[in-house]
């Protein structure tokens, strides 16, 4: 293997005063990221009632190593290898769906208009960390109480009044619920029980300040997985409110979301939805048929009778949707890596159905796009063997160089869903990004 310097750390800490100071810090941050090439903003926007969340916010930025791989190249191999050399550092980056084709006999035949690679991680040049108001800043390259300064001294930018921008429909609706009864007779035959199908919606030459954007939508969401990425002319715009899987110590955890309902208008209404979703028979299927999924993907990296459900059928409330949420979590086996339990489990269940293999198959056949970085994970692994990682979800992908911009969207199938409904749906997780589009 080959030897590789250890970056030497300098540390500067810094009690914020209240809750309005951290949230001005952190858009300064955002507007501090403007002078990198690379960097991953990961925002849990005080989502703190969650056990498993263990900072508020989470930033690497500038590069000091990096590993890009495209797919086909052994990617999880080189990660592993990658991770060995920079043991005791945060490591951020990203999986692509796309790498589903090294883990079984399966391909990815749309155009690839994102540019992503297939697998990306950085061992940063500077890291940011919030914990409530406790503020801790680390660099290998600066003096840490200078770049404190630098950021400290930034005025937050006013939102910039950009022209609305209008995404175009990859498949028209009428495609969209023909394609669904397609899936309803897969289903009846017997070859799958349930299918995440997924729509795009695009500009092809969109011309975004994607700082801008992004704080707009982070705001506007306040999302427990949002991540903003940055791999050179490529940027991920992620208002997640779904984590893949987590590792705390020796224990996996991971939170398939399965089941969505809008918030209401009114306290009472918006009671009444909550209970209707809980009680709902066709979302306790859709969330039941995942909860069985990860439970075997878990089983495959953990010890024989550890892995339980902790929380099932859990509703959780965001700024636009009602969503049902499970939680599952296992002991990873003493012979088993961090890199091996992240391949068992990939891709997430949530985003493709049941049976996995079936699905993805079905998924490449029907689908107009291909997913990319879309329906992958963001997160990051920590120097105590620790890591957490989201799905991506509710986000845009831009490439700022031919501005193609994109928002893919979808849901799960059932033999029970109502095409229109699933349409109606898909619209109702996308609102909050078209109305930061539009401005």
């Amino acid at each position: 293997m080959v030897e590789v310097s250890t970056p030497t750390w300098r540390v500067f800490t810094r009690d914020l005063p209240d809750q309005s100071a951290v949230d001005v810090f952190k858009l300064k941050i955002i507007q501090w990221l403007e002078h990198f090439q690379q960097f991953s903003y990961l925002d849990s926007n005080g989502h703190i009632q969650d056990p498993y969340h263990t900072f508020d916010l989470l930033v690497g930025a500038g590069c000091i190593d990096a590993l890009s791989c495209t797919n086909g190249q052994g990617a999880f191999e080189q990660l592993a290898h990658f991770q060995k050399q920079y043991p005791q550092e945060y490591i951020f980056g990203y999986f692509t769906y796309d790498l589903k084709n090294e883990l079984e006999n399966l391909h990815s035949a749309h155009e690839d208009r994102h540019g992503f690679p297939g697998l990306q991680f950085f061992v940063p040049e500077h890291r940011i960390e919030l914990r409530g108001n406790t503020l801790t800043l680390a660099s290998a390259t600066a003096q840490p109480e200078v770049l404190y300064q630098q950021i400290q001294s930034l005025k937050p930018k006013p939102h910039l009044q950009q022209q609305g921008i209008e995404l175009q429909s990859r498949i028209s609706r009428e495609e969209y619920i023909s394609t669904i009864q397609k899936i309803r007779a897969e289903i009846l035959q017997g070859n799958l029980y349930e299918m995440n199908f997924c729509q795009e919606f695009f500009h092809p030459a969109a011309e975004i300040n994607p700082f801008d954007v992004f704080r707009r939508l982070n705001q506007k969401t306040r999302a427990p997985f949002s991540a903003f990425y940055r791999w050179h002319e490529h940027f991920a715009l992620c208002a997640s409110p779904e984590r893949f899987l987590a590792k705390r110590e020796n224990k996996l955890i991971s939170q398939p979301i399965k089941g969505t309902i809008r918030r209401g208008k009114t306290v009472e209404e918006d009671l009444a939805l909550k209970n209707e979703l809980y009680l709902s028979p066709k979302n306790r299927a859709e969330n039941v048929m995942i909860v069985d999924l990860v439970r075997n993907d878990l089983a495959r990296s953990c010890r024989a009778g550890s892995v339980t459900v902790e929380e099932l059928f859990g509703i959780y409330g965001f700024t636009t949707v009602y969503q049902m949420i499970s939680t599952v979590s296992g002991i990873l086996r003493e012979d088993s890596s961090t890199i091996e339990a992240i391949q068992y489990a990939f891709p997430m269940g949530s985003m493709t159905g049941a049976p996995k293999i079936s699905s993805m198959q079905l998924i490449e056949k029907l689908e107009s796009s291909r997913r990319g970085l879309y329906s992958g994970a963001i997160g990051y692994f920590a120097p105590n063997g620790d890591f957490d990682f989201n799905v991506v979800i509710r986000s845009l992908l831009y490439e700022q160089h031919s501005g193609y911009l994109s928002l893919q969207v979808g849901g799960a199938i059932v033999y029970d869903s109502v095409p229109e409904e699933e349409y109606a749906e898909c619209l109702l997780k996308a609102e909050r990004i078209f109305e930061v589009l539009r401005g």
